[in-house]
């Protein structure tokens, strides 16, 4: 029987480590979710940490050879877990909504969480989703 600690193939564990990978992943995931929340290339790329609108637009295609850095990770993790809160609590039609919406949280003073997340970058991405772990119980 196996367990949590036996030794995995190293073919799994170095897919499972591959950075190229994980960037693909992570840009694919990170992608989906702002479309879903119809969020546009400009405010997606400073969101994703991609620079320009361009490079947002490069690193979509499957064919983009660039490597994601550890800031662009933290980002679209974030945004994963964002995402993936906000299914949990609201449930899928004021999920996808809930970002661009105004909200008088004590964390938006009436702006959507999306303008507080493009203007305070990382820190307001986590503190966000932070916000939204602790409305359901999380913390």
């Amino acid at each position: 029987m196996a367990t949590l600690f036996d030794e995995r193939p190293k073919e799994a564990a170095s897919e499972e480590t591959d950075p190229a990978l994980i960037g693909r992943v992570a840009i694919k995931a990170t992608s989906r979710l702002l479309a879903a929340w119809g969020i546009k290339d400009d405010a997606a790329a400073r969101l994703a940490g991609a620079g320009s609108v361009r490079t947002w637009q490069r690193m979509k295609h499957e064919s983009w050879s660039g490597e994601v850095s550890q800031d662009q990770l933290t980002r679209m993790s974030a945004l994963v877990g964002l995402y993936q809160a906000l299914h949990v609590y609201f449930g899928k039609d004021l999920a996808d909504d809930w970002v661009t919406l105004e909200n008088n949280g004590p964390l938006f003073g009436g702006a959507a969480p999306v303008d507080v997340m493009l203007e305070d970058g990382i820190p307001a991405i986590i503190r966000v989703r932070d916000y939204l772990d602790a409305l359901r119980g999380g913390l």
